[in-house]
């Protein structure tokens, strides 16, 4: 089977991945001898964890694909897609997401069928594809909209519309956290903190520094005569700490509450772990229960890995802990990538096969080998972290941060702090990007590391791209993920079809994510949507959406089309290049040059554009940059000199919607002026200095800009970030 086939074979078995298994949690029986712990360094453990991700894929599962059972997975897969080299998990997850319609479960307001959510928001983090989670948010609206405020009584008749079972805690509470972080909607985030601790104060107790897992167990006591607590219960919640703090803020007033119920329930944990370096499927009578269990003990293997890497766990009494139950957990994986000695759902898991694999025992082995593969990349290293810190009330999402590399940093790469993933960067001289998404306020940290120290380099996501065009008559192209344009070169000036004249900038319109230029160029016709975006833009002349000009005496003086070009840089996150424009009459005898550099940015529709102005005389330059208005109902503008910018709406072009352009002048703008139906943002250049910038185009079937108001929302929101720009810190 080619390489080509196998991808196709994984993405069409995914939807509904993974093993069957039924619904809800018990536990189970009898202790074997430890094996022998393995040397831990990344190349093992992620090979280990994709021997036994590869194994689940390849046993698809037969159960509803949107169940919780499967989400758990979901998780876990995440995990390795972050860290591994091959594409192939990310685009299982992708797969699964469009199979599911990006739905989750069909009971509204039950927990399990809330996790699915996880991934999707995770997804979404990385893509910006707003389809991933508008169900999810549907859904949630709702239930805030009518929530339930019932007993936890688990007896009662409906109370699983609350978190009334404690394994509730990791199925929901981390997606709303997830969404909230997205969206910068408090409502989500206050709900999640709310309903926790209305569980908490209702299962966990604080002596024991347990949960119960749900009412039915208060007054229960084991063969021993102690409390019923159950290892995968009090794993879940563990699990669901550990996925709600990396996403809750470091100044929250409620993380302390949350940190200190992780280390006392860490430290109980710690005490019950096994000689052979696991956890019995009841944590209180063990020896009733002696068989090895890999789930609940995988979730702990996650959470205590997670806490020594954060230093919230003192890692002289866990890392030992960790080293043991990693070892012990791979010890349960079959050659062939099986796990093994997962523990089914039931309510007597005194006895079961240990052969028995299911998929939320793999979820929580990924999850656990994700941390201990950073333990093993991290150790005797010293990575360069750094702070990014939001200043402004808003969400700061798919925004780049820029960082200069510690000495002696070769290749470097990013790890979010907080999960351990690898994050999309890019080099560009000196400086090092990585995308951040920071709610209002929020400061997070990276690590930057060197390549070296990994086991693998996760595949670059190309956000943007540039490109000299020949077999297009010289046109230049750029786009990011977001939106696409280009300007011409001199071929098209001589070609006896076009003979065009212009520098000005065309739009191209997108929806979708991924790069679109090289692919429609190839085709050779771009002028019909069929499923990704078209070109119905008409430059001309005209300025189009951010030409300049030099305004003079009223009038326009047009540059011709550029005569030279120079990629600098192209992708993944960031497309930098030059195009010089030659000498032309500028009015009242004088005459200019420009080069200009134009910098778009992954996630953003805004490109940055530095002119600089050669002139036969050295007074200053009035410098217009032009968006052409169009006839027809249903345009709008907008002129705003105190936020710097100028948006436009543009009449519908039928049924291929409309679009928007905007234009913003940091450095403020001199007035605006309406000519030849082109409106100017007027700025002054000094000839020899820098002239900046930023011009860019939405459009109303790409999903982010439903209309006018939306599209000026956005370009006021730009200006304003621009003003208030991310603060990095690096130590």
């Amino acid at each position: 089977m080619t390489s080509s086939h196998l991808r196709i074979a994984v993405l069409a078995a995914v939807a509904a991945m993974f093993q069957a298994v039924p619904a809800m949690a018990a536990e189970a029986p009898a202790a074997q001898a430890a094996a022998p712990s393995a040397a831990i360094n990344p190349k093992a453990v992620l090979s280990t964890m994709e021997r036994v991700a590869d194994w689940q894929l390849a046993n698809p599962s037969k159960h509803r694909p949107d169940d919780w059972t499967q989400a758990v997975g979901y998780n876990g897969i995440m995990a390795l897609a972050n860290i591994s080299g091959s594409s192939k998990y990310r685009d299982a997850m992708i797969a699964m997401g469009e199979k599911n319609n990006w739905n989750l479960g069909p009971n509204h307001y039950h927990a399990d069928d809330h996790i699915v959510g996880q991934t999707y928001a995770e997804l979404y983090l990385q893509t910006h594809d707003s389809k991933m989670i508008a169900p999810l948010r549907a859904s949630f609206d709702d239930i805030l909209a009518d929530r339930r405020t019932g007993t936890l009584d688990f007896t009662v008749k409906g109370n699983q519309d609350r978190w009334s079972w404690c394994d509730a805690l990791y199925m929901a509470p981390p997606a709303w956290l997830r969404l909230w972080a997205i969206t910068g909607d408090q409502r989500y985030l206050d709900f999640a903190i709310s309903e926790w601790w209305a569980t908490s104060d209702y299962l966990y107790d604080k002596e024991e520094h347990l949960y119960f897992r749900d009412s039915n167990y208060f007054d229960k006591r084991e063969a021993n005569g102690r409390k019923v607590y159950w290892s995968r219960g009090n794993g879940w919640v563990m699990g669901g700490l550990v996925r709600v703090l990396q996403y809750l803020p470091e100044n929250h007033p409620e993380r302390p509450r949350f940190v200190q119920q992780y280390k006392d329930m860490a430290a109980k944990l710690l005490t019950l772990q096994q000689a052979d370096g696991l956890w019995r499927a009841s944590l209180l009578d063990p020896d009733t229960y002696p068989m090895k269990e890999s789930s609940g003990s995988a979730l702990y293997t996650y959470a205590f890995a997670w806490g020594v890497n954060q230093g919230l766990l003192d890692a002289k009494a866990f890392k030992p802990a960790v080293q043991k139950a990693w070892s012990a957990l791979v010890a349960n994986v079959q050659a062939d990538g099986k796990l093994t000695h997962v523990q089914p759902i039931g309510l007597a898991p005194k006895v079961f096969d240990d052969n028995l694999t299911e998929v939320y025992g793999v979820g929580g082995f990924l999850l656990a080998g994700s941390e201990i593969y950073r333990m093993a990349v991290l150790d005797k290293t010293r990575p360069q972290t750094v702070s990014v810190a939001n200043p402004t009330n808003g969400v700061r999402g798919d925004e780049l941060a820029e960082v200069r590399p510690g000495a002696g940093i070769k290749q470097p790469v990013v790890m979010d702090a907080a999960t351990s993933a690898i994050i999309n960067s890019q080099v560009i001289g000196k400086q090092l990007l990585f995308p951040v998404n920071l709610a209002a306020n929020e400061t997070r940290r990276y690590l930057v590391l060197p390549a070296s120290r990994l086991a693998a380099v996760p595949p670059a996501d190309v956000k943007t791209h540039a490109r000299f065009v020949p077999e297009r008559l010289d046109d230049f192209a750029w786009e990011s993920d977001r939106t696409a344009h280009r300007v011409y070169g001199p071929a098209i000036i001589k070609d006896p079809k076009e003979h065009l004249i212009s520098s000005g900038v065309d739009v191209w319109v997108k929806k979708v994510r991924t790069p679109v230029v090289d692919k429609w160029y190839k085709r050779g016709e771009y002028h019909h949507d069929i499923g990704e975006g078209l070109d119905f833009y008409d430059v001309g002349q005209s300025r189009g959406c951010g030409g300049t000009t030099i305004y003079a005496d009223g009038k326009l003086h047009n540059s011709s089309n550029f005569t030279q070009y120079k990629v600098l840089a192209d992708g993944p996150l960031r497309a930098v290049f030059e195009l010089t424009y030659g000498s032309w009459d500028a009015g009242n005898g004088r005459s200019v040059s420009e080069v200009k550099r134009y910098s778009i940015d992954a996630g953003s529709n805004m490109t940055r554009v530095e002119s600089r102005f050669a002139s036969s005389s050295k007074a200053p330059l009035t410098v217009g940059v032009g968006i052409v208005h169009r006839d027809g109902e249903g345009s709008h503008n907008t002129e705003d000199g105190a936020n710097h910018f100028n948006s436009y709406w543009q009449p519908p072009h039928g049924d291929d919607g409309s679009i928007g352009c905007a234009v913003i002048l940091p450095a403020g703008v001199s007035g605006f002026e309406l000519v030849d139906k082109q409106m100017l943002t007027l700025g002054s250049a000094q000839p020899g200095q820098p002239f900046v910038y930023y011009m860019g185009a939405g459009w109303s079937k790409s999903g982010d800009f439903a209309d006018a108001s939306a599209w000026d929302a956005y370009v006021r929101g730009y200006a304003q970030k621009l003003k208030a720009p991310l603060q990095v810190k690096s130590q």
